[in-house]
């Protein structure tokens, strides 16, 4: 299937009638044609009629970008431009979103399409009945061969499209070549999800190299244990391990939408525990769903949109409480994907809390055995996908994967086990109870359940190893690892504003950005930064440049309880004194009452560290990190607090600003 509805050479183009040109179009829209869009199509055809006589070059109309799930209106391919034209029929102004709008498409462009690489691509927004007082058609160019955005009417295309080719190399791109090229996109874990759950592949949205095999691979392998445990009526559980970033949300949702049908026992369910990542998913998938049917003419409220995707993607809290109802029936999802399973409650928490809050003094499971039990009372099959990160746990209470291991060994010895290969290292914490395992049959490792590659990042795949080096005070590899990652930028300051302004600068487009912290970062609050301000996170990453509640407007701070499993363009990482370097290892800190106090336990210590590596690895593009200068005057802020942390990042090789 092609990425356009329509492609000529520009001859070819203007040998056409538009009455041909619009019935190729029409025929591959997979909406409703309607009035509004076939008016606009005569309008676009019109002026590139005028505006591309005089040059040679191919034409392709509404090509797709599927990352994004949208289409580019026009894309011109003249010498060695790749112009990205999208057109406002009728508008007189240029707005802030449609000038992003174009940007997105043209970097989308720039990055994930391999011949798109290497040429200058040239974004411009064409508002028919702008004045000729509000066109910008001066040019500037990035490092990597994209323009910034141009502005202009439809009588003033041709000096934009002639302006940007004096810059341009010599030479001409072929057309051939460039439309077969492979589209490689790194989606965030919101477009994602918007895809899978608009039936679009894994493949289609994900890279092609060495990450996205792996990545397809794994998808298939915890697919063909599904239909195993249900050709032959077995209970399963698989666990699928992963470095930060490397797509192991990715894989769930896949296997969740794959098998994403009500009428068929094969109906499943995503979970996790992370409330801010379910509520932000939700409220994506709601937005866009609404946003569709308004594109087809259809009407229809977020309550109704909602309802599905409720269904759909669950708080693991309350898929418990609903199969807490009837201790004896069987949740209608024969498959259930349970997302950071490492953080499932253990035992004391889970009593805890059903006897604080659900009058249940008697409970006495942990998570991992109630949800299997849950899962274990269907007569034929089931399947349960936990998805691990290593070094991912934050919060106390979190029982880690020993915990599923243990009551998996103890109270069901019937389930078959898959596990990753990978899970016997250190960072997943399985410990002691694969030692259990060793005298069990039904146990199988599968090197294919292990994501080796971070995908967070199409600018650096090792970013998740260098942090770990930062963590691991590991000097030497942390240097050698930063400079292998050119194409990343990283940067230190001791100054907010600096940090504030270094974002701006690197962000294009709707390309997001924000200020993260840790949770514990209590002596921030000089610099306008308090992290137990109470955020909205579906506000804060999914609002717009011109909501003061988003992450853009770099005024409310996320934490890693908002962050984890989430991810920005740029992020700005806000250093304080509660995990500090030292030569002899890293010093841990809490703030109580009016003073730092030591915190001693091995468990709060490692969710402290572990609070570091999620903000440390956020990022997809590039971060920035600021480490506060400290203040003689606040003994709660001295400069020996911060100093070696700075000289520490120093050391290693990041840019000073």
């Amino acid at each position: 299937m092609s990425r356009w509805y329509y492609s000529n050479t520009i001859k070819g183009f203007l040998q056409d009638s538009s009455t041909t040109i619009v019935g190729q179009l029409s025929k591959n829209n997979e909406f409703s044609l309607e009035t509004t869009q076939r008016d606009a199509w005569l309008e676009q055809i019109h002026i590139l009629r005028n505006t591309l006589k005089t040059y040679q070059g191919t034409v392709y109309f509404e090509y797709t970008i599927p990352r994004m799930g949208r289409r580019v209106d026009v894309v011109v391919l003249i010498d060695a431009v790749v112009f990205v034209l999208e057109f406002k029929v009728g508008a007189k102004s240029f707005l802030n979103c449609d000038i992003d709008q174009v940007w997105d498409y043209a970097l989308d462009l720039k990055n994930f399409h391999e011949a798109s690489h290497g040429h200058h691509v040239a974004p411009i927004l064409i508002a028919t009945e702008a004045a000729s007082s509000d066109i910008t058609i001066g040019m500037s160019c990035k490092s990597d061969k994209a323009f910034d955005p141009v502005c202009c009417n439809g009588e003033s295309l041709d000096v934009a499209i002639s302006t940007a080719l004096e810059f341009s190399d010599d030479g001409q791109i072929d057309s051939t070549t460039w439309a077969s090229s492979r589209y490689c996109p790194t989606p965030t874990i919101i477009e994602a999800a918007t895809a899978l759950y608009n039936n679009h592949s894994v493949e289609s949205i994900s890279r092609s190299d060495a990450g996205a095999i792996n990545l397809s691979r794994t998808s298939n392998t915890v697919a063909a244990i599904i239909k195993n445990a249900k050709a032959n009526s077995r209970k399963t559980i698989c666990f699928v391990t992963g470095v930060p970033g490397a797509g192991k949300t990715l894989v769930g949702l896949n296997i969740a939408t794959t098998h994403y049908e009500i009428s068929s026992d094969l109906y499943s369910v995503f979970l996790s525990g992370n409330g801010p990542l379910v509520n932000i998913l939700r409220e994506a998938l709601v937005r866009d769903k609404v946003f569709r049917e308004k594109k087809q003419g259809q009407k229809i409220t977020k309550k109704e949109a909602s309802s599905e995707v409720q269904m759909f993607i669950q708080n693991v809290h309350n898929f418990r409480d609903d199969c807490l109802f009837d201790m004896n029936k069987p949740p209608i999802e024969h498959v259930a994907i349970f997302d950071e399973a490492q953080r499932a409650w253990n035992k004391k928490q889970t009593a805890d809390f059903m006897k604080r809050k659900k009058n249940r003094p008697n409970f006495s499971q942990s998570e991992p055995e109630f949800l299997i039990s849950c899962l274990d009372r269907h007569p034929d099959w089931a399947v349960i996908v936990c998805l691990v990160g290593g070094g991912q746990e934050i919060n106390t209470g979190e029982a880690g994967i020993g915990e599923w291991l243990h009551v998996l060994e103890k109270s069901f010895p019937e389930w078959n086990i898959c596990l990753s290969s990978q899970i016997t290292d250190n960072e997943y914490a399985a410990g002691q109870a694969l030692e259990m395992l060793r005298g069990r049959t039904n146990v199988t490792y599968k090197d294919d359940l292990h994501l080796s590659v971070s995908m967070r990042s199409f600018r650096a795949e090792n970013v998740s190893l260098l942090v770990k080096q930062i963590l691991d005070k590991d000097v030497e590899q942390a240097a050698k690892t930063l400079k292998e990652l050119d194409k990343y930028p990283i940067a230190i300051t001791r100054e907010l504003k600096t940090a504030k302004k270094w974002l701006k600068n690197h962000a294009r487009g709707s390309e997001r950005y924000g200020i993260v912290a840790s949770s514990q970062a209590e002596r921030l609050k000089p610099h306008a930064i308090d992290v137990k301000t109470p955020i909205n996170p579906v506000n804060w990453f999914l609002n717009s440049k011109e909501d003061v509640r988003s992450s853009y407007y770099l005024e409310d701070v996320a934490t890693e309880f908002h962050i984890q499993g989430l991810e920005l363009d740029w992020t700005c990482v806000t250093w304080d004194a509660d995990f500090r370097h030292a030569t002899n290892g890293w010093i841990y800190r809490s703030f109580r009452g009016s003073k730092w106090t030591g915190i001693h336990k091995d468990d709060r210590k490692m969710y402290l560290k572990n609070a570091y590596r999620v903000l440390l690895t956020r990022a997809r593009q590039g971060m920035v990190i600021v480490v506060p200068p400290g203040d003689n005057e606040d003994p709660t802020r001295l400069p020996e607090y911060y100093d070696p942390t700075f000289e520490y990042l120093q050391s290693i090789g990041f840019e000073v600003l």
